[in-house]
């Protein structure tokens, strides 16, 4: 006899879109809205948290209502509500938190907290069942980390960034290059055009580190720039692209290959807005073309911020019996492994 089925709505609110989606099992999405803030920040050149938390708050109800009609459901068929309680924005978290428990105690749903990045991480369980040990590459603006795991619902943190997150670095340099928000897809169009005539520095640290640090990068590149500029020469814009996209992509790429093959992983993952990034995607499909593990990268729409990702982890966390209560609050800088810890208990 089928179990039943297992119907989770998810919200997502920690930076500037406003997402709603609503999953069946953990792995088929059956709607996903997502209302995004791009053309508002543009103007600022990035994401300004009072602004973002605003259109939070004017967006949340319509997208709601939406997801719902694209289903064709009701509150009163979904078995549980599923919010990212942090890390992110804490005033953009806030809105999908309060919004969360407003739904689950007027409709008496169970509440679930989910942690942002395990929403990027099971964004991929969408498209493939997850093998276990799995290791995950999550690049992201925040966030560039390498976490081992060996069952559902469990985060070993491997590797960290130190400094500035490979999406972080990505966002300056295209500051620097006057590119406008958002500049790491633009530094990605503008390395395809280019060539890596340009050497940069690469951060391998210490040996056996997994650590990263693109701070060192970002500097070799803007003092690239300004001694340039001192002498009355002209870099292309190309090729300063395309040789930054070739110093983080060798990096994340290597420590990514050498991590699968020490902890003897079956499949890896990448997750977080930069894994759309073109030049990482390719180099990846070459690096692990045709060895043991298992390459698994998310179409481009599960890439960025969604709440199907965050509705994918919660269907775990609720399949492990993992309960909110009504105090659940957003917290901005909400660890993994603690977050791993708590929902293993």
């Amino acid at each position: 006899m089928k179990d039943k089925d297992v119907y989770i709505l998810g919200i997502e609110t920690s930076c500037d879109e406003t997402a709603v989606a609503i999953v069946k099992n953990g792995k088929e999405t059956i709607a996903n809205v997502v209302a995004s803030q791009i053309e508002s920040h543009k103007r600022f050149g990035g994401v300004v948290p009072e602004i973002a938390s605003r259109h939070h708050v004017e967006q949340i109800t319509m997208i709601l209502e939406e997801a719902l009609t694209e289903a064709n459901m009701t509150m009163e068929e979904m078995d549980a509500i599923a919010v990212t309680e942090g890390p992110g924005l804490v005033g953009a978290l806030l809105v999908g938190v309060n919004a969360a428990k407003a739904l689950a105690f007027a409709h008496q749903k169970p509440l679930i907290g989910v942690h942002h990045i395990a929403g990027h991480i099971y964004a991929n369980r969408l498209e493939k069942e997850f093998q276990f040990p799995l290791l995950s590459l999550v690049v992201s603006g925040g966030h560039t980390e390498l976490i081992l795991m060996e069952e559902h619902g469990d985060f070993k943190v491997i590797g960290e960034t130190r400094d500035d997150a490979a999406g972080e670095a990505y966002d300056k340099v295209a500051r620097t290059l006057q590119l406008p928000y958002p500049g790491g897809p633009k530094i990605d169009q503008l390395a395809k055009e280019g060539e890596a005539s340009i050497l940069f520095p690469r951060a391998w640290l210490e040996d056996g580190s997994y650590d990263f640090s693109f701070s060192g990068l970002k500097s070799a590149v803007i003092n690239t720039l300004h001694n340039a500029k001192q002498r009355d020469k002209v870099i292309k814009k190309e090729d300063l692209a395309a040789s930054f996209q070739e110093s983080v992509v060798e990096v994340l790429v290597k420590k990514t290959f050498k991590a699968a093959e020490q902890f003897d992983v079956k499949q890896v993952i990448v997750a977080g807005g930069v894994a759309a990034n073109s030049g990482l995607r390719t180099a990846l499909e070459e690096t692990f073309a045709d060895k043991k593990f298992e390459l698994m990268i998310p179409p481009l729409p599960l890439c960025t911020d969604n709440a199907a990702m965050i509705a994918a982890a919660g269907t775990i966390a609720y399949e492990q019996g993992h309960r909110a209560a009504w105090d659940l609050n957003a917290n901005p800088s909400l660890d993994i492994e603690i977050y791993s810890a708590r929902s293993n208990k």
